[in-house]
């Protein structure tokens, strides 16, 4: 039985390594293990007392049989139980391939919810192509899988990330019927026969069905062949994706945290493949720990499993000292992962929003005023240490994927609102800025699986800081630049459609929001062209007509146009404030649409599916508005000439 159960899993490996199939296939496959399963641990649970691999040196420099029989009867308090633990030392010892993947919904365990995993989370795993904490892996598996960074299941328990892949990898809740698999796009739930008031389901009941295989598969030969995907072929792989995340979870072969000795891009591997880089001496005390570990962890000891988990990184890192993570690194960024900063900046920026507005509405309410300034700086900190803390565990500038570029454009617009507030005194800047930056931060963290907060590695032709930094930071600066020129034509429009003419006589109003315009005019252009050195410098050729070129040139064609416009005379005030809110939707083309909606072009690095929603309700809404001002505008009769043409705002200034 045991030698049969260890060709199984060698061949799973290998068919899993070259096979075309969907991935899908291999999630179905742990339905059919159900049967052999519980036999296959009643057998270990008999065998694995008397295997050479179930040894221990005692003080004399001997090997003696560990744990004694009546240990593991103390340890363990139900035969069920003990099959769960040896499952877990099989993976250390390489005695089986993986956590037997059938689940057990009988299992009983101690509550793991009141464990601290702070010494367990600073595990390091390799994952994602990077090195990270435990933390870090199983916050985004779980977010993979469900949609949330915690879950509560169908007996009201709520799951944290780590409580939820030990339990997985330990088996000690029954997973696979626990409806946790993130389905949400309604044409798909309808084409499976699925309720369509509900979002997520089973794993035994998604991958039992025949028609998201069928689906997933056709999608993959699609996709081999390089031909598009309409939104049901992608939805059906991103689930078919989290199938298989969560069945390679349940048989422990994500948990690769055994170091590779000696090269740095070499492969880790689970504890079941220890034997590749290590002699048994090697990993003797690795195999000690995972073992006190898992024991500790079934019988809810808190204490045990702290200083175990801590133990066991320090004899990783003891295996491979020179390709371990730093503490410092892991802790660098476990410490990211629970601070927390941008929902702290959330909270920042919208108290400091209501009393600057209220401060507004007041009139000469300074002190209060000073307050909402105080409280937007204490947001911005916040805001900039993320963004610090995410460049220091990446080594890179944060602009790299969507999440990123959000999370730094709407930075760049809490930061320059505060610069013009500082430079002209006028709280306006705030008003606009800070709406801009909290909606975006809302947004970003409401779709966490079309954004996901993920560091991942770069693509190689990104592999180059100097223009990573140079181009990139400058175009998504200029989008800073004119998000808050478009919160800056929302404030005027909606004075235009109060009192049209109290709003053309505000002439400073209008002079603050065209210094704005040029300042984002004037790094769109930059940031394009030096986008055109690096293109020639990457692929060759300076301009391509790549669809993120074109969009870039139209957004910056429509901004040119505003300003030249008024310049010229052939639009009011009125219509440069209209032009601020419009001319986004270029922004919101090359930014968002290029990416998500299109998904064409050799910018492909940053394409993704999801969003689309409230994106599209924004632009509806946003349109009507502009559509009501101008009404109103027209329609004035107490419409007046304008106090100041800009020519003489320039030369006041």
């Amino acid at each position: 039985m045991l030698q049969k159960r260890r060709e199984d899993a060698r061949a799973l490996r290998k068919v899993r390594e070259t096979s075309t199939a969907s991935p899908l296939d291999f999630a179905r496959s742990a339905l059919e293990c159900d049967a052999s399963s519980h036999r296959f641990l009643r057998a270990r649970a008999a065998q694995v007392e008397d295997r050479p691999d179930n040894l221990k040196r005692d003080s004399s420099g001997k090997y003696v049989k560990w744990p004694p029989r009546h240990d593991q009867r103390r340890e363990l308090h139900s035969r069920r139980l003990k099959a769960r633990l040896l499952i877990f030392i099989a993976t250390a010892t390489a005695l089986s391939g993986g956590i037997d993947c059938a689940a057990s919904a009988g299992v009983s365990s101690a509550d793991s919810s009141v464990l601290g995993f702070k010494q367990w989370g600073l595990l390091a795993i390799q994952d994602g192509g990077r090195r990270k904490p435990i933390d870090t892996f199983a916050k985004e598996t779980l977010i993979r899988i469900t949609g949330r960074s915690t879950y509560t299941d169908k007996n009201g328990r709520k799951w944290q990330p780590n409580d939820f892949v030990l339990s997985a990898l330990l088996e000690t809740h029954d997973w696979k019927n626990e409806p946790m698999v993130l389905v949400s796009f309604g044409k798909l739930k309808e084409q499976l026969g699925l309720d369509e008031t509900q979002r997520r389901f089973s794993f035994a009941q998604l991958a039992g069905s025949g028609e998201l295989q069928r689906i997933a598969n056709e999608a993959q030969a699609l996709k081999r062949a390089e031909k598009p995907l309409d939104r049901v072929q992608q939805e059906a792989l991103g689930v078919s994706d989290r199938l298989t995340l969560l069945a390679r979870l349940m048989d422990g072969n994500t948990l690769l945290i055994i170091p590779a000795p000696k090269n740095e891009t070499g492969p880790w591997v689970e504890p079941s493949g220890w034997s590749k880089y290590y002699s048994a001496a090697q990993f003797a005390p690795v195999q000690t720990q995972l073992q006190t570990v898992a024991t500790a962890y079934v019988n809810g000891d808190g204490f045990n499993f702290s200083r175990a988990a801590n133990q066991l990184r320090d004899n990783l890192r003891g295996v491979s000292p020179s390709i371990y993570p730093q503490e410092r690194q892991l802790r660098l960024e476990y410490f990211y992962n629970h601070f927390e900063a941008f929902y702290r900046a959330i909270w920042c920026y919208g108290i400091a929003l209501v009393i600057l507005v209220t401060a507004h509405l007041r009139k000469r309410s300074r002190a209060l005023q000073n307050i909402g300034v105080a409280v937007a700086l204490v947001g911005l900190a916040f805001h900039a240490s993320g963004i610090v803390m995410r460049c220091m565990i990446a080594g890179r500038p944060p602009v790299t994927n969507m999440y990123e570029s959000i999370i730094w454009v709407s930075f760049a617009v809490s930061f320059f609102g505060m610069i013009f507030f500082a430079r002209y005194r006028a709280p306006v800047y705030l008003l606009a800025a800070l709406p801009v930056t909290l909606i975006a931060l809302l947004l970003v963290h409401q779709m966490p699986i079309a954004m996901p907060s993920s560091i991942d590695p770069l693509v190689p032709v990104l592999r180059d800081n100097f223009w990573l930094t140079v181009h990139v930071l400058t175009i998504t600066l200029s989008y800073a630049a004119f998000a808050l020129a478009m919160g800056f034509g929302h404030i005027l429009l909606w004075r235009y459609a109060r009192n049209p003419a109290a709003a053309r006589a505000d002439a400073p109003m209008h002079f603050w929001l065209y210094r704005v315009l040029q300042l984002g005019v004037l790094l769109l252009a930059a940031g394009t062209i030096l986008g055109g050195v690096w293109a020639n410098y990457s692929w060759g050729r300076f301009w391509g007509w790549d669809p993120k070129e074109t969009w870039a040139l139209i957004a910056l064609l429509c901004y040119i146009l505003a300003l030249h416009g008024r310049l010229a005379g052939w639009w009011t005030q009125f219509g440069l404030a209209v032009a601020s809110v419009v001319c986004f939707l270029a922004v919101l083309m090359a930014w968002y649409g290029v990416n998500f909606v299109l998904g064409k072009g050799l910018h492909s690095y940053g394409f993704g599916i999801g969003g689309e929603t409230y994106v599209a309700t924004f632009i509806v809404l946003d349109l009507l508005f502009v559509a009501f001002a101008i009404w109103r505008y027209c329609t004035s009769k107490s419409a007046v000439a304008p106090v100041s043409e800009i020519e003489g705002e320039r030369v006041a200034v």
